[in-house]
C-alpha cells in the first residue's frame, strides 16, 4: 500500500472512529455513570438518520436537519427515562428487557413511516467537494466530519470535568441520598445525562448518514460496534470511550483494506485482547470493594 493510500486510510479511521465516539460517549456515560442498560441506544443513531431525512426533505437544510433530528430524539428519550428507566434504576434484567423492547419498537415506527427500503442522505451542497491530500482524493465532508467530531468531544469533556453539572452527576452516581439531601435534584440531572447521551448519538446518525445510508437493521449493527468501544475503552470514561472508538475505527477501516473478509473478526480480537490484558478496559478502574 502507498504511503497515499495509507494516509488517506488513517483520515477515514479517525473519522469513522469519531462517529462511534459520539455513539459510544453517551452509552459509555449512561451505563458507566447510571448503571443503565439502554439496548435502545443503537435506536437513537437510526431515528437520527431517518428525522433528518425528514427534515431535508421539508426543508432542504442539513443544519435543521442535524438539530431537529438530535432535539427529536433527545426529548424521546427523556420521555423513556421519566416514565419507564427511572422506575426501574438497580434492576439490569428489567433495563434489558424494557430497553430490548424499546428497540423493536423503534424499528417498527420506522418501518411503518418510511418502509423498508434503504436511503441516502445526502450530504451538505458546501461540503459535497474532495481536496487533493499527496495527489489522493479525499471528501471534504468527511474532514468536516473529524472536525466536528473533535469538537464534540472537547465541549462533552469540559461539561463532564469542569462543571457543576458534571461533578454533580459524578457525586449523584456515589451517594444519591446524599446529593438529594442537599436540596439537589438529581434526578432531573440523571434524566438531563440520559438526554445527552441520545442527543449525542442522534448527532452521530445525522452526521454518518451520509456514509451509512439509513436501512432497517443499522440500530443493532451501531450498538454492537458502540458496546465494544465501551467495553474496550471501560465504563464510565470519555477519555477511555475516545481512544476505544479511534481503535476500533482503525481496526475497521484497515481490516476492511487489508482483510475484508475478517474486518468484523479483526474487531472482536481486538476486544478479545484487551479483556485479556485489562478486564476493565483500557481507561476503566475497577471500583470492586
Amino acid at each position: 500500500m502507498e504511503v497515499t493510500q495509507i494516509i488517506i486510510q488513517v483520515l477515514n479511521s479517525i473519522s469513522y472512529g469519531l462517529l462511534l465516539f459520539l455513539l459510544a460517549a453517551g452509552l459509555s456515560l449512561i451505563f458507566g455513570l447510571m448503571g443503565v442498560i439502554n439496548l435502545a441506544y443503537g435506536s437513537f443513531f437510526m431515528l437520527g438518520v431517518y428525522l433528518s431525512l425528514a427534515v431535508i426533505e421539508q426543508t432542504g437544510s442539513f443544519i435543521l436537519a442535524l438539530l431537529g433530528a438530535a432535539t427529536a430524539v433527545s426529548l424521546v428519550s427523556m420521555v423513556m427515562e421519566v416514565c419507564f428507566i427511572r422506575k426501574i434504576y438497580n434492576r439490569e434484567l428489567d433495563q434489558v428487557l424494557l430497553t430490548f423492547g424499546f428497540a423493536y419498537i423503534f424499528m417498527d415506527i420506522v418501518r411503518w413511516c418510511w418502509g423498508g427500503t434503504p436511503q441516502s442522505l445526502p450530504k451538505p451542497v458546501m461540503l459535497q467537494g474532495s481536496i487533493s491530500i499527496l495527489g489522493a482524493i479525499f471528501p471534504v465532508y468527511r474532514l468536516a466530519v473529524i472536525f466536528v467530531g473533535i469538537l464534540l468531544a472537547l465541549v462533552l469533556w469540559l461539561i463532564v470535568e469542569k462543571t457543576r453539572m458534571g461533578v454533580i452527576i459524578k457525586a449523584g452516581v456515589d451517594d444519591k441520598e446524599m446529593v438529594s439531601g442537599l436540596g439537589i435534584n438529581i434526578r432531573l440531572y440523571f434524566t438531563l445525562i440520559f438526554a445527552l447521551g441520545a442527543f449525542l448519538a442522534a448527532v452521530g446518525g445525522v452526521l454518518g448518514g451520509p456514509i451509512t445510508g439509513a436501512y432497517l437493521g443499522l440500530d443493532s449493527e451501531i450498538l454492537v460496534l458502540a458496546l465494544a468501544v465501551v467495553v474496550i475503552g471501560g465504563l464510565g470514561t470519555l477519555k477511555g470511550a475516545f481512544l476505544g472508538s479511534v481503535l476500533i475505527g482503525f481496526m475497521e477501516t484497515f481490516g476492511n483494506a487489508f482483510f475484508p473478509n475478517y474486518a468484523m473478526m479483526t474487531i472482536y480480537i481486538t476486544m478479545v485482547a484487551v479483556l485479556v490484558l485489562k478486564p476493565n478496559g483500557l481507561l476503566g478502574k475497577d471500583e470492586r470493594p
